[in-house]
């Protein structure tokens, strides 16, 4: 989900009378008229909020003649109720997962940032190399002796270091010039 959807939502929510709605309408089906005398609201007062739900699709209606009625749309509200625990989840998700890199970075990793080795586990070998690619420019079109120093920061053997960029997507190879590629591309560890 948006994370301005979600702003959103809780913007509409703050206000007690549309909490009040979508409670009476959870317990059927109500046209405004009627939710204006339970509420002791003016009808374009309801108005008001009903279109504000309807921005984000938590009420729908129906019509029936020259009625219409408003219903609870309880997926949609679901839907963006649980939206901000999945978001603190995914950042929870995402530190946990930067945390666990950085660990194997340190790990194999002198003081000064250069490798000790170059491991042997795929997971581990793909984690090293997206931490050296992200020194890397996008766009930027590297002519291979650039690419060559650049690796020598990290470890001596550039050679195998630039053949894993090209094998594992990172980047792309032609007649001696590397560019970088999307990280969408690069294979994950």
């Amino acid at each position: 989900m948006q994370l301005s959807r979600l702003v959103q939502f809780h913007k509409v929510m703050s206000d007690p009378t549309r909490i009040r709605i979508l409670v009476l309408l959870s317990k059927g089906s109500k046209h405004g008229q009627t939710l204006a005398g339970i509420l002791g609201l003016t009808p374009p007062t309801v108005s008001h909020h009903m279109s504000k739900l309807r921005e984000l699709n938590l009420v729908g209606e129906h019509r029936n003649k020259n009625t219409v009625y408003f219903h609870v749309n309880k997926s949609i509200l679901e839907h963006y109720a649980s939206g901000l625990i999945d978001i603190l989840q995914q950042e929870e998700d995402v530190m946990k997962y930067n945390a666990e890199h950085q660990k194997i970075v340190d790990n194999f990793s002198l003081k000064d940032g250069r490798l000790k080795t170059i491991p042997a586990q795929r997971k581990k070998k793909l984690i090293l190399l997206h931490h050296i690619a992200k020194g890397l420019k996008r766009g930027k079109v590297y002519e291979e002796k650039e690419i060559n120093e650049y690796i020598k920061q990290y470890h001596d053997d550039y050679a195998t270091i630039r053949r894993e960029f090209i094998i594992n997507q990172i980047m792309y190879r032609e007649k001696g010039r590397y560019e970088l590629n999307p990280e969408e591309m690069w294979q994950k560890p």
